[in-house]
């Protein structure tokens, strides 16, 4: 059979459909419907510009107060009694105290979770390291580390790393390996999950370009329906749309190439609280972050070239949860709810908007990095789909290498909001101002998050973490104070290099006073093969596609990262991991709690802060 470019291909199939043809159950899924507001609705919620006075949803201000309530008392004895299994350092009193619950609710740990952007390999590494937490892991059970991930109050995510928050919540917060490998039968179908299935690369899956080009051309019917309901459709759609057969219920690899199937569409956002551990209160809260790009293009261009491709750090940062969209970045300090997101205005509401494969899309969406010209945008990768977006779907006015996403926020803080008066938000990936671990929503002051526990993925040139996440951060929360308080770090990348302070689990914010108000950050980072071994997980972030061998391989060398603590010469001089890391866990997660409660640290706590603590 005669191979076409790709390019070609996708013209030649879509392009004798048209937006009325488009017939398929993904597409009539996937496409918003407007509808008259419910009376009771507001579509707006203004939280302010005061950190202190800025307030949860009631949504979810009651599941965090049920979880800390019906869940998190038993989970911290259940992780308790896991430490105990595998150390036989006797653990401080107020250790045993705090988490055996015998000092009351209000003592309990604060703990948010942190998985960082890097595409796929950072899902996979995110994953291994959540596995290494899951008390229903027996491997960890036994390694002393199981059980923080339930927990946990909030994990959030962006990019890669939001690809596993958000496939974890809607799939009923399996264990990690069912969640990457799926346990689906054959054939099954339906809205069950068939695993990543890490066998098919995201962006090219067809075994030749005709192939390719035919599912490229799917996917552009099953966002049609959407652009004919009056909605943009841009390269964060096509995208999503492939996560999808990843991420997302209703694919297995039997039916992958499937047309006639809806491949998650209809599945949202705002649909995960009707998932059964959700609506028992056993997932940790998820959110998922972009980052927003100022302005409008003039209203005849296609697309608008960018200098530069770092978003300033004083940009808004937009959160996803189930029940809220928005910022508590003082010059917004606004939210909509997720359910309606998309509404053109008050009196009509769209439904369907937030599909789960569309916010994973907007999250992970870099390929406004492309565009330092058209002629560059064009020529990249996805310069096929962008033609053929505009070929089958022209729109002007909008960018097609971002999201769009209908601005609820118009009118909203005049003059500090710097899409006041734009019809739409330009959203892209969640780390390109450089916070590629997301951080954010879990310094909100009003969340009460003291301690985190950041997975760091992100590569530099050589593919492995280099801090340079966290020294981002520590400047936005600079640039922003006293909005958000974050521990000291490193202000350089060759600092955290030249210390190994990625190659070892970091404790940051030991010593910070308590008037600061810092979380103590507990950093775990793909910053080099753990004990010795050749290096497995130093992938490029461009990798779309592992096999499920080589993805286990993976998940294999994760574990030994994330269970190794600060590796010991043993006497023959080969290194092995600290026998005494599952208890440091333990003190630095209690840390803070034990502060609050007026404990000094004690025993086998005071070693493992000067081994573990940077100061």
């Amino acid at each position: 059979m005669k191979t076409c470019s790709l390019v070609t291909c996708v013209l030649a199939f879509f392009l004798p459909h048209t937006l009325a043809a488009a017939q398929s159950i993904a597409a009539k899924q996937y496409a918003p419907v407007l509808q008259p507001c419910p009376a009771s609705i507001d579509l707006v919620r203004s939280v302010g510009s005061d950190p202190q006075s800025q307030k949860l949803s009631l949504e979810e201000a009651h599941y965090i107060h049920s979880r800390q309530s019906s869940i998190l008392p038993t989970a911290w004895v259940d992780y308790y009694l896991n430490v105990l299994h595998d150390t036989s350092q006797l653990l401080p009193l107020y250790i045993t105290q705090i988490l055996l619950g015998s000092l009351g609710l209000d003592a309990l740990p604060n703990l948010g979770i942190a998985t960082s952007g890097g595409g796929l390999r950072a899902a996979l590494f995110g994953a291994g390291v959540l596995s290494v937490l899951d008390g229903r892991n027996q491997t960890s059970v036994q390694a002393g580390t199981g059980g923080l991930l339930q927990t946990a109050k909030y994990l959030s995510g962006l990019s890669g790393g939001s690809w596993l928050v958000l496939s974890l919540a809607q799939a009923d917060f399996p264990m990690l390996p069912e969640l990457i490998f799926g346990t689906t039968p054959a054939g099954a179908g339906g809205d069950s999950f068939g695993g990543w299935l890490p066998q098919f690369d995201i962006l090219e899956p067809g075994a030749d370009a005709n192939a390719t080009a035919a599912f490229v051309g799917t996917l552009l019917e099953e966002a049609s329906l959407k652009r004919a309901a009056g909605f943009p459709v841009t390269i964060t759609d096509i995208w999503g749309r492939s996560l999808a057969r990843h991420f997302v219920n209703g694919t297995t690899a039997d039916d992958f190439f499937d047309a006639n199937l809806p491949h998650g569409a209809g599945i949202t956002l705002s649909s995960v609280p009707d998932v059964p551990s959700f609506r028992n209160y056993e997932q940790p809260f998820p959110i998922v972050l972009a980052n927003s790009v100022a302005g409008q293009p003039d209203p005849s261009a296609i697309v608008i070239n960018e200098s530069g491709v770092v978003v300033p750090l004083a940009n808004p940062i937009y959160e996803f949860n189930v029940y809220e969209t928005g910022s508590f970045d003082a010059v917004l300090g606004a939210f909509t709810p997720t359910q309606y997101l998309g509404s053109p205005n008050s009196s009509i509401c769209a439904t369907g908007f937030d599909q789960i494969s569309f916010i994973e899309g907007v999250s992970s969406t870099l390929f406004n990095t492309f565009n330092t010209s058209t002629a560059a945008l064009l020529s990249s990768s996805i310069g096929p789909l962008i033609e053929g977006i505009n070929q089958t779907m022209p729109q002007s006015g909008i960018r097609l290498d971002s999201a769009q996403v209908p601005n609820p926020f118009r009118g909203v803080a005049k003059g500090t909001f710097m899409d006041t008066d734009s019809a739409m938000l330009t959203l892209v990936d969640g780390g390109e101002d450089g916070e590629t671990t997301p951080f954010q929503p879990l310094l909100v002051q009003a969340r009460g998050i003291d301690t985190i526990i950041a997975i760091d993925a992100v590569n530099t040139s050589d593919n492995w973490a280099a801090g340079d996440s966290l020294i981002a951060t520590q400047e936005r929360v600079k640039l922003l104070s006293p909005a958000y308080s974050f521990p000291p770090v490193p202000s350089t990348q060759e600092e955290f290099l030249a210390q190994n302070l990625t190659k070892r689990p970091t404790f940051f914010g030991c010593n910070s006073p308590p008037s600061v108000g810092d979380p103590l950050v507990i950093y775990i980072a793909n910053g080099g093969p753990p004990l010795g071994q050749a290096p497995l997980t130093n992938t490029s972030t461009g990798q779309l596609t592992y096999t499920p061998e080589g993805a286990q391989r993976f998940l294999d060398q994760v574990y030994d990262i994330a269970t190794q603590g600060l590796p010991l010469s043993a006497s023959d001089g080969s290194l092995v991991k600290d026998p005494e890391w599952p208890a440091c866990l333990a003190c630095a997660v209690v840390d803070r709690a034990r502060r609050r409660l007026g404990f000094e640290r004690a025993g086998i706590c005071v070693g493992c802060f000067e081994r573990y603590c940077w100061s």
